[in-house]
């Protein structure tokens, strides 16, 4: 018997502003990520990939729509269930977010402080064992400023799982890595979903790398789901949004211009319209 899905969105609308001028970037969308697998969420800049983030996490609430995630109705929780609810989810952030006053293993032990009672002997072991997962034990007294750039990015996946999170949501992990840290972050992500039997989101542009970990594909487009499934089936998508998206297309259906007036009536008619004062 299938699992039911650890998230799912119906009908969900989402824009930013109000009235006349607010800004759509959900319209209406349904979104089933299931549990126990790495879901990647893709698509064009400003498509709404964070926004889906912040719906699941609570930061925003959906004004019509449902989000359901690992069983619980965000938009009914209450700020004290909510928190309680986030202690079942980890976030790894774009750029890490370490707390730069703090060593690699404080940075680490501060959600195990911040969230249990566990003796200090005990966050010492569990510290250890999550750095451990992401090769880093040894860099544990060492400062943010001492680490680079991608092994900033596995301190801050060791904290994300040091409370044993059921979901787990990457915001462009592999943003500004080098190949080698590339790969390893990857590689990282999906063996840390399997070996701890996580639901991991991640939301990237790197189509290749994140094709290579993904078992579910969901591609946003013009605040739609362009389309949803394995990544054979995306690649073998004839939507030709799809498709310059996996090509990398200059040319297709998503522009490089955002909506404006033409050009000449923008900047000649504004001149025009001076010269005509002017006279």
């Amino acid at each position: 018997m299938p699992q039911s899905p650890a998230i799912t969105f119906r009908n969900v609308h989402f824009a930013y502003g109000e009235d006349q001028s607010a800004r759509c970037i959900l319209d209406g969308i349904d979104i089933d990520i299931p549990q126990g697998q790495v879901t990647a969420l893709m698509g064009a800049s400003g498509g709404g990939k964070t926004t889906v983030l912040r719906l699941i996490s609570g930061q925003h609430r959906a004004p019509s729509g449902e989000v359901h995630v690992l069983g619980h109705d965000i938009a009914k929780l209450s700020h004290k269930q909510l928190y309680t609810a986030r202690r079942q989810m980890g976030m790894l952030f774009q750029f890490g977010a370490l707390f730069t006053d703090m060593s690699v293993f404080d940075n680490v032990a501060f959600p195990l402080r911040e969230h249990t009672q566990l003796p200090e002997v005990m966050v010492r072991d569990i510290v250890l064992m999550k750095l451990n997962a992401v090769g880093l034990r040894g860099a544990r007294d060492l400062m943010p400023a001492e680490i680079s750039g991608g092994m900033a990015r596995r301190v801050a996946l060791a904290r994300a799982i040091a409370l044993d999170p059921a979901l787990m949501m990457y915001d462009e992990p592999f943003a500004g890595l080098d190949p080698i840290s590339l790969g390893t972050a990857a590689k990282l992500i999906r063996e840390l979903n399997d070996a701890l039997g996580m639901t991991s989101i991640v939301v990237s542009h790197d189509v290749q790398e994140t094709l290579g970990i993904a078992q579910h594909v969901v591609i946003l487009a013009d605040g739609k789901v362009a389309v949803q499934g394995t990544p054979d089936e995306i690649r073998n998508c004839t939507n030709p949004l799809v498709q310059q998206f996996i090509g990398g297309d200059a040319e297709g259906p998503v522009r490089f211009h955002y909506p404006a007036p033409a050009v000449s009536d923008d900047l000649l008619g504004q001149a025009n319209a001076h010269k005509r004062t002017a006279t």
